[in-house]
């Protein structure tokens, strides 16, 4: 069997924006009942999905596999894997130091994951907006609204117009005064929050660019901006998703200023250096 570099549900995940509609459905269908696949036909598959046998062993092949067998074979062993409990699973009787490890081993696997579904491309033409904006917007509810101020406490250090405010009032006034020459970030981790919806499609009649950091399934916010950027996370009995994803989302924050601060040049030297000499009066 031909194995692929990485973990089966791993390289659906990187390659989901690439996906068909067809594959995507396939690809929806795996990540969300990995156990029934390992237990189904080929056959039972496809008439599930309503798609053709020929659909689903094109759809393996392009994972990496030769065939469904080499897939299910694959993805029997990482269902079954005891990483996941060791990593993320919590009992009642496990002690502080026990529960502290999980926690931390289930951050270091969300980062790992979405590390390993990370577009350079996307990073890419993400840092050029950003560049070429006359100015940016962090928009985000609930809390993703503490990722947009803390991308905010970042980006306000290189030098570039960045705004952020927590209510949703004035997120959607900001919004609506953006032009073709501003840029809009925009984070959820669902992508179907009521707020993120609404801002999102007052941004998009400005004509501003948009990206998203959100989760990698496909939802209305990714599919309506121009670069979505995805993160990975798992929910747990005592976690839910969207806070485990938070880590993931703090890291993509991270790589767009690094990046962008270097591109910058002396320029972001500069911007840097001025902030901190006004912070310093704030230290003992």
């Amino acid at each position: 069997m031909k194995k692929t570099q990485e973990p089966c549900l791993v390289t659906i995940r990187k390659l989901y924006p690439k996906f068909s509609i067809t594959e995507r459905k396939i690809a929806d269908y795996m990540l969300k009942y990995p156990n029934k696949i390992i237990h189904s036909s080929i056959n039972q598959l496809a008439e599930d999905l309503e798609v053709a046998d020929s659909t689903v062993f094109r759809f393996c092949k392009r994972l990496g596999y030769k065939g469904y067998q080499a897939m299910k074979i694959a993805l029997a062993t990482e269902v079954v894997s005891p990483l996941q409990d060791i990593h993320e699973k919590v009992s009642e009787g496990d002690t502080m130091e026990t529960i502290a490890s999980k926690v931390f081993r289930s951050n270091m696997k969300t980062l790992d994951d979405t590390l390993s579904i990370i577009s350079e491309e996307q990073i890419q033409l993400a840092v050029e907006s950003i560049l070429s904006a006359q100015s940016i917007q962090f928009f985000g509810s609930g809390g993703s609204s503490i990722i947009a101020l803390d991308a905010y406490h970042k980006f306000v250090r290189t030098g570039l117009k960045v705004q952020a405010t927590i209510d949703t009032h004035f997120q959607l006034m900001a919004a609506s005064q953006m032009t073709e020459k501003d840029c809009a970030i925009l984070i959820s981790h669902s992508g179907s929050s009521k707020d993120i919806l609404h801002i999102l499609n007052v941004v998009k009649e400005t004509g501003a660019k948009m990206i998203a950091i959100t989760n990698y399934a496909k939802s209305p916010l990714s599919g309506a901006v121009h670069i979505p950027l995805y993160t990975v996370s798992e929910e747990t009995d005592y976690r839910s998703e969207a806070l485990s994803s938070r880590i993931a989302q703090l890291s993509i924050i991270d790589v767009l200023y690094v990046n962008v601060l270097m591109k910058l040049g002396n320029e972001g030297k500069e911007a840097l250096k001025k902030m901190r000499e006004a912070i310093l009066v704030k230290r003992i």
